[in-house]
């Protein structure tokens, strides 16, 4: 058998400070964090030079690999070398009000121009009073006036000549024109006088009066004309007059966006505008209490998207993904019980920012917003921005809407999630594959060679120039290195997961602090982890508690028949730990069937069940194949109350069951893990050293006696990055990991008893643990055989 307790070096492996060629990392370069992810940057490469409908990039990885701070940096990188885009404005539109229109400006110029726009506000109220209250314009618009008047006082006059020779006198009245008779003194007569005259006299005067008053009318039907031609003709003296000031101010302020053709129309529409509103600014302006300025607002400009020239492409990362974050929103204003709006409320979103660079989500943050990933591909898909309608309810009558035009886009969409959530996508959404053609996936680890870890060194320069207030010495980096490689789970391989390293390095400085040290060494870094461990690990110190006083029975010393130690892994936060659970079976005669108590009560899940059923293919397959499997055995974890799951104790649990049969007891000193296949080879397991660590502690609780020890796979001792405190036990011999590759290995260590192979004549040496369980088996099937002829005999009452 080629079973054995494990050597000191194979338990851990330990970095050589003196191989990494500096004293403290300020001798280094430090690496920029995309160590080991040669795959993802080649991914990220071409992703950004693809540029093409749908290669938009998804970038699946753990949480606290660094994803995020190292894909910013290799697309800030990439940015500075691009083309700046444009700067855009929203304007107002003459024609539709609701409608705004947008207008691409070079970047830099957005803000010059909504200034310039601002100052041309300010220099017509000015400049436009100063030309209206000019002498020239008074008397001009005295004359147009006068004009008008001398064609009505002409009339007047013409029939009040009239009206004279005829004994009249005409009366201007409020509403009108009154006719008055003149007495044989020429003044109007009184209304006694008027009275006192005969019928035929009163008639006649009336008869005149009427007359008089008709051919005026006729007359002043001409005033509406002469009064439209004065209207017409102050009309263009203030066009004429207000051009003056407007063409000034034209020249002042937009003199460097003339050729811009972008703004041709909308300043020809402002200029035409102004020259026919010039009365707005020479009103009185006063506070209505109306919160938008209704008034000059229409010659403003909303800088939606302010680019800084020569800065290259943005790279914007939107932390709280919502609708109105990502595509922006149209703020309104209440007002007398309406909600007001114009386009100076219109405010950017993060696609807006992005616009001709690259934005950067969380997927999971994305999802999880109503309405963002459907608005997101809207979006992208349609290359332009535009703004979602609020959703049904959400809106009221009172309201005031807009329908800014949408703003075309051109953006490098970059996802960061899990590798879960690229899976779901892909499997539930057809636009997801069509829009994120590529995948720039991180790895969790780094290979583990002198090279790597020189490189390794190079990262935690990095962090520790970033986040710390002193280096780390050629010692301390190994430590970390050292550290790696447990996080990893693996001695072969350092993990990427950034942000625990700069956890660490940042706790391991304030150690360093504490004892002021000017470096962060290996004791720091000890420290460090220790103290990260106490403060998460009262969950564990309970569950060992429970152990140490005999609540939970657990025997370290001494030997059971069907009685076993298997070895779990807990999870308290981000903190896992290992757990010694009591697993015993039981046999008798049966119709071959092992009963999983843990399935039967609902308390196992599907892979545990795996597991009992992969062992039960073993027996049925390894023993007594000559006869029915006349066997009921039943399994079950003791103490358990919070359901078992994964298959990591099936050997474990068949260990067990070889007891039971064969009657040779295991070693209660001794625990186990591993999964079993159908052919009886132990396979690798998740957690091997928080395993071997929490039956360690129970041990060390109970004391060591030299016998105790862990079982677990050949194939895991790669894995294998123990607590100094086990590989110091282990070299001194008070406790031992013993690697097994099958289930015959692991029942001689625990048995201490030769498993046995099957001879030329099929049979299993006599006194081995394969024989005692074949005949066992065999037993049980002659047992089973008896019993159902003696029930055959006394039904039937004959032979």
């Amino acid at each position: 058998m080629s079973s054995r307790a494990l050597a000191p070096e194979e338990l851990r492996r330990r970095a050589d400070p003196d191989a990494l060629g500096f004293a403290t990392t300020e001798e280094i370069a430090p690496a920029d964090g995309l160590i080991g992810q040669e795959r993802a940057l080649e991914a990220l490469k071409f992703g950004v030079g693809m540029d093409a409908y749908g290669y938009n990039i998804y970038a699946p990885g753990t949480q606290g690999s660094g994803r995020h701070k190292a894909v910013r940096r290799f697309l800030e990188a990439r940015a500075v070398e691009a083309p700046t885009p444009d700067d855009w404005v929203y304007v107002y539109n003459f024609e539709e009000a609701h409608r705004p229109h947008a207008i691409n400006l070079p970047a830099g110029r957005g803000c010059a121009f909504a200034d310039a726009c601002d100052r041309l506000i300010e220099q017509l109220k000015s400049g436009l009073r100063s030309v209206f209250e000019s002498e020239d314009y008074r008397l001009r618009r005295q004359a147009i006036d006068d004009a008008f008047r001398g064609v009505q006082q002409s009339i007047f006059e013409t029939m009040s000549a009239k009206a004279r020779t005829q004994g009249l006198q005409l009366v201007p009245q409020k509403n009108g024109m009154a006719i008055a008779p003149l007495g044989p003194s020429g003044e109007p007569m009184a209304p006694e006088a008027i009275q006192a005259l005969n019928d035929v006299d009163r008639k006649a005067l009336q008869e005149k009066s009427k007359a008089i008053l008709d051919e005026f009318s006729a007359a002043s039907r001409a005033l509406p004309q002469h009064d439209r031609e004065r209207r017409q003709k102050l009309e263009a003296l203030n066009s004429e007059t207000a051009q003056i000031a407007v063409d000034r101010a034209f020249d002042d302020q937009f003199a460097d966006f003339k050729d811009w053709a972008p703004l041709a129309a909308h300043l020809d529409a402002v200029h035409k505008d102004l020259l026919q509103r010039p009365e707005l600014f020479l009103r009185d302006q006063e506070d209505d209490g109306a919160p938008l300025d209704q008034t000059f607002n229409r010659y403003r400009a909303n800088v939606l998207i302010r680019q800084s020239p020569n800065r290259g492409a943005p790279v914007v990362y939107v932390d709280n993904p919502d609708v109105g974050q990502l595509i922006g929103r149209i703020e309104h204003v209440a007002h007398m019980g309406a909600m007001l709006t114009d386009f100076t409320l219109i405010k950017p979103g993060a696609l807006h920012r992005a616009n001709g660079g690259f934005l950067l989500v969380d997927a999971e943050r994305l999802l999880t917003e109503p309405m963002a990933w459907r608005a997101l591909k809207r979006r992208v898909r349609g290359c332009d921005i535009t703004f979602e309608a609020p959703v049904a309810g959400a809106s009221t009558a009172t309201a005031v809407t807009l329908e800014p035009e949408p703003i075309p886009l051109k953006v490098k969409v970059v996802l960061f999630g899990s590798r879960e959530i690229l899976g779901l996508l892909a499997a539930n959404d057809p636009d997801f594959e069509e829009l994120f053609k590529v995948a720039a996936d991180f790895d969790e680890t780094f290979g583990r060679t002198p090279d790597c870890e020189r490189a390794y060194c190079g990262l935690l320069a990095g962090i520790a120039a970033a986040e710390s207030d002193r280096p780390i010495s050629h010692c301390g980096c190994a430590a970390l290195i050292d550290r790696a490689a447990r996080i990893a789970g693996d001695r072969e391989r350092l993990t990427l997961r950034i942000r625990l390293m700069a956890d660490l390095i940042r706790e391991a400085a304030y150690w360093a602090r504490e004892e002021g040290a000017p470096t962060i060494n290996a004791g720091h870094v000890t420290k460090a982890v220790d103290e990260q461990v106490r403060r998460v690990d009262l969950v564990r110190d309970k569950i060992h508690e429970q152990v140490t006083r005999d609540t939970v029975l657990i025997e370290t010393s001494g030997a059971r028949v069907g009685q076993i130690n298997g070895l779990a892994v807990l999870q308290a936060g981000g903190f896992a730990f290992g757990k010694p659970s009591r697993i015993t079976a039981r046999v008798r005669m049966g119709a071959g069937r092992v009963v999983d108590i843990e399935r039967e009560v609902a308390m196992g899940g599907a892979l545990h069940s795996k597991g009992v059923l992969i062992l039960s293919s073993y027996l049925a397959a390894r023993y007594a194949l000559d006869a029915p499997m006349a066997l009921r055995a039943s399994l079950v974890f003791e103490q358990s109350y919070g359901g078992v799951d994964g298959d990591s104790a099936s050997s474990t649990e068949l260990y067990a069951l070889l007891s039971a049969l064969s009657g040779f007891p295991i070693k209660q000193s001794l625990a186990v893990t591993g999964s079993v296949s159908q052919n009886g080879e132990v396979q690798a397991i998740g957690g091997v050293n928080e395993k071997i660590e929490g039956f360690y502690d129970i041990c060390v609780a109970d004391g060591l006696t030299g016998d105790q020890g862990a079982l677990i796979p050949a194939s895991n001792v790669k894995n294998l990055m123990l607590r100094d405190d086990v590989a110091e036990a282990c070299a001194a011999g008070r406790f031992h990991v013993y690697a097994v590759s099958s289930i015959d290995e692991g029942i001689e260590i625990l048995t201490g008893v030769e498993a046995g192979a099957r001879g030329a004549d099929g049979r299993f040496p006599d006194g081995t643990v394969n024989a005692a369980v074949e005949a066992k088996l065999l037993a049980f099937a002659e047992a089973r055989r008896r019993f159902a002829e003696s029930a055959l005999l006394d039904g039937d009452g004959a032979v």
